[in-house]
């Protein structure tokens, strides 16, 4: 053991005391997803706190110099059964009481009790020292190993503190209207009990309008129950904003929703505004499910969905390679199943998964924070079939239930924190929109894959918009990147419209309970003849006229990208702008034939409109008299609550194309520093502080820089955003086919300094081939918004659907294929 003492005294000053604000990485190994519960445990290097499992350790030495390691092993406790759960073998589990995690009473992300064990571990030899080794060390060598032993133990790891980040969904703000609420002195009076609806006589989910007393049922859930939606029409019509559910009233509170402010509120003068009705809170008792309660139970239910999930039928489960699920940590599910449709295609297997090895060896000494490390961990976690173990049931030691179909799988959380970070959505545990999700990442692959191959080339395809002066009959064409296909929902071209106006003439008579849910069905050729048809757009300002005139405008693909993504267009809004879901079913097809949609470039004879830009909004001394902007639509902006010169800026920068385009403009830009700053239009003066002249960020610029672009593109990027770093990077990656007057290098150089560059300059990377496609994956949603409810994915392999339902992997027996929200489609080679 003096030996051991000796060597732990010559790697003394490379042993450290974890500080406040040090990573400590001592649940997941930084290169796998080994564990401390892996076989082999976890080797964390007593210098960076980064950890390994026991096929890495050796790497991770060997390239540092690294000696000293503290192996973490933990072991399960057994579970101990109580009266209750006795009978059915299953560990007793504490019932959630809040809607939070991380927080007393909330949802528990770590429910498994462990016993953890931890000794240090010297390379290369791995002599092991445990803590009654160090009793007999000198006390210099046992003060600081003790103290780095003890400072791991305490500290809370990396993943840990991103699982259970604190959320609770209980808070609530008091809400705006509380304090000053008119109410009417109507002589109305509420009884204690016996309440019905107004108009439908409904009698659970009621709610009170506090301004006049008002009985009304609550909004309609997704599957046709809970309400019909009269307490929302009573606000709409009369705009009184607070409402309190009848029979969550008690002596502590109740539940006060605000419409206008469209969230759970606190109301400070309840008693008061209770009392002017003759209700006296401190006499009242809980007769129904608060909101809270009702959440907690869907949160609890998700996997219940009976369709998606296929939860009609016994499924078999599967294992083995490309077959590994993923541990959802917390509303993870849209990541989930984009991963596992990502790491389907080819193209992202050959760039991270084949080249695994590589990837590691020029990993920086933090692989924890490379993109491609994490991206390739996270690929050959998938594909290896390593992880792909039946997950052990809580009841059973000896390991032989019946599989369930749960897997041991992987927890993607360092993935997760990578890619979320910084992000104001997908930084965070709500739940976010899987095709948001899949942009978001596909623009970390295009940043980070400047050179070698790109992946996401697979997804790229060009678009041709052709637009037509119905007045001059000239036309314009311009291309744009894109790597999803967005496809209308027309409604009004169901098949089933009597039998959807039977089920809504039942609802509204809510004579027979909660009514069967009747979806629209909608057919795919409907779909694709929205998306083709030429679109009329009432306001463009012609060049060739120099009017206002009407255009048509058609979409056709310029190129077909080797495999295509086509979005649902479920998700819209309402005439109030509130979000909602269109809940349809598509006949969505196996094979797909776009050849018809392929374009064609400008005709032979055909005139193109002038290269003449829109007159300025306005002049120093003249009114002009046909100005840019659409009036209405800058108006019906203005009256949703946004800014006067943002609402003229989304109308402007989107053309005079209308409310729909002008509001998507809105949605993406609110989070933009100058959201609010005037309009500045081209050529004309620019606002204060924003001149063209104005001096760029050097650190900016060569931030750009380093990314491969030239310092022509980072200059041109930067002045398009006022300076702002992040809209730049953002800007330079969505505007590619902006930059074809400047070659992109790798090197940073432009087109001038580049020696025997006489190419003529490229334009963006696409494929192209036939436009026939065969369906390989779909991802389905559940519930009533993106911001809630539930992702699962099914994926073709070897001939099979498989669905993938966070750490379910089974085969599909009934694939929902007509409620998908996004359908992955791959070309079909003659």
């Amino acid at each position: 053991m003096a030996d051991v003492g000796e060597v732990l005294m010559s790697v003394l000053s490379t042993i450290r005391v974890p500080r406040p604000g040090d990573r400590v990485h001592k649940d997941e190994c930084a290169l796998s997803f080994s564990t401390p519960e892996s076989e082999g445990g976890l080797y964390v290097c007593m210098n960076s706190f980064l950890g390994f499992g026991s096929q890495y350790v050796d790497r991770h030495h060997a390239r540092t110099g690294q000696r000293a390691y503290l192996h973490f092993t933990r072991t399960r406790k057994p579970q101990k059964e109580d009266d209750n759960n006795s009978s059915a073998g299953d560990p007793p589990k504490k019932k959630p009481t809040r809607l939070a995690i991380g927080i007393e009473g909330g949802f528990d992300v770590e429910q498994d009790q462990y016993e953890e064990d931890v000794k240090v571990v010297i390379f290369p030899d791995r002599q092991e020292v445990t803590s009654e080794d160090l009793a007999t060390m000198p006390d210099v060598v046992k003060e600081r190993v003790s103290l780095s032993m003890a400072g791991f133990m305490s500290a809370d790891s990396v993943s840990h503190a991103l699982q259970v980040q604190q959320w609770d969904g209980e808070v609530r703000q008091e809400s705006r209207h509380a304090v000053d609420l008119k109410q009417l002195d109507n002589g109305l009076k509420i009884p204690p009990s016996g309440w019905r609806c107004e108009v439908c006589d409904l009698q659970e989910n009621l709610w009170m309008n506090l301004t006049d007393g008002k009985v009304m049922c609550g909004r309609r859930y997704f599957d046709g129950t809970g309400g019909n939606n009269h307490a929302l029409l009573h606000f709409q019509q009369t705009g009184f904003p607070l409402a309190v559910k009848l029979g969550t009233i008690t002596p502590d509170g109740a539940d006060v929703y605000s419409y206008d402010e469209d969230d759970m509120v606190l109301n400070p003068k309840l008693p008061e505004h209770l009392s002017h009705f003759g209700i006296d809170m401190m006499t009242m008792q809980k007769t129904e499910h608060t909101m809270t309660e009702l959440e907690i139970a869907v949160n609890q239910r998700v996997g219940e969905w009976e369709v998606i999930q296929e939860s009609g039928t016994t499924l078999r489960p599967l294992s083995g390679s490309g077959l590994t699920g993923m541990k959802n940590l917390g509303n993870s599910c849209y990541l989930n199943s984009v991963m596992q449709v990502l790491f389907t295609v080819p193209d992202f297997q050959s760039k991270y998964v084949s080249n695994i090895e590589k990837i590691f060896d020029e990993a920086p000494s933090d692989p924890t924070q490379d993109f491609k490390t994490q991206v390739a961990k996270l690929g050959y976690g998938l594909l290896s079939g390593e992880y792909s173990k039946p997950a052990p049931d809580p009841g059973d030691d000896n390991g032989t239930a019946e599989p369930r179909g749960d897997q041991v799988g992987i927890a993607p959380r360092m993935f997760k924190a990578l890619v979320g970070r910084g992000h104001p959505e997908f930084s965070t545990n709500r739940q976010q929109d899987a095709q948001e999700f899949l942009l978001h990442f596909i623009n970390m692959v295009e940043r980070n894959c400047r050179s070698g191959a790109n992946p996401s080339e697979a997804f790229r395809f060009l678009v041709e918009e052709r637009i037509v002066c119905q007045q001059s009959h000239k036309a314009k064409y311009t291309q744009r990147v894109d790597y999803i296909l967005q496809l209308p929902v027309p409604m009004d071209q169901a098949t089933n419209t009597e039998e959807l106006q039977e089920a809504e003439r039942r609802r509204e008579e809510a004579d027979s309970g909660p009514s069967q849910l009747v979806r629209a069905q909608i057919p795919f050729t409907a779909c694709m003849a929205a998306l083709s048809e030429p679109e009329v757009l009432g306001d463009f300002w012609s060049s060739a006229v120099q009017a206002k005139t009407t255009a048509t405008k058609t979409t056709r693909f310029a190129s077909f990208p080797d495999h295509l993504v086509i979005q649902i267009k479920k998700f819209t809004f309402g005439l109030d702008w509130v979000p909602k879901k269109l809940d349809v079913s598509i006949d969505v097809p196996d094979t797909l034939d776009l050849g018809d949609l392929r374009a064609t470039g400008q005709q032979p004879g055909e005139e193109l409109l002038p290269e003449v830009a829109p007159p300025p909004l306005m002049t120093p001394d003249v009114e002009v008299k046909a100005p840019v902007l659409d009036d209405s639509t800058v108006s019906q902006l203005c009256e949703m609550g946004f800014p006067l010169e943002a609402c003229r800026k989304a109308v402007y920068y989107t053309g005079n194309t209308g409310i729909d385009a002008a509001m998507n403009w809105v949605m993406g830009h609110m989070d933009d520093p100058d959201f609010s700053a005037p309009l500045v239009l081209p050529g004309c003066s620019s606002a204060p502080g924003t001149t063209p002249t104005e001096s760029l960020s050097e650190e900016h610029l060569a931030t750009i820089v380093s990314m491969g672009f030239s310092r022509d593109q980072a200059t041109k990027a930067l002045r398009a955003t006022s300076n702002v770093l992040d809209r730049a990077v953002d800007w330079i990656f969505s505007h590619l086919d902006d930059l074809e007057s400047m070659e992109v290098s790798e090197g940073g150089r432009s087109a001038a300094e580049s020696e025997g560059s006489r190419e003529p300059p490229p334009g963006p990377r696409v494929r192209d081939g036939p436009g026939k496609y065969e369906l390989f994956a779909f991802i389905s949603h559940m519930g009533t918004s993106t911001m809630c409810g539930h992702y699962v994915c099914h994926i073709k392999k070897d001939h099979q659907w498989v669905i993938f339902n966070d750490q379910k992997v089974c085969a599909s027996e009934k694939p929902p294929k007509d409620l998908g929200y996004l359908y992955f489609y791959r070309r079909v080679t003659e």
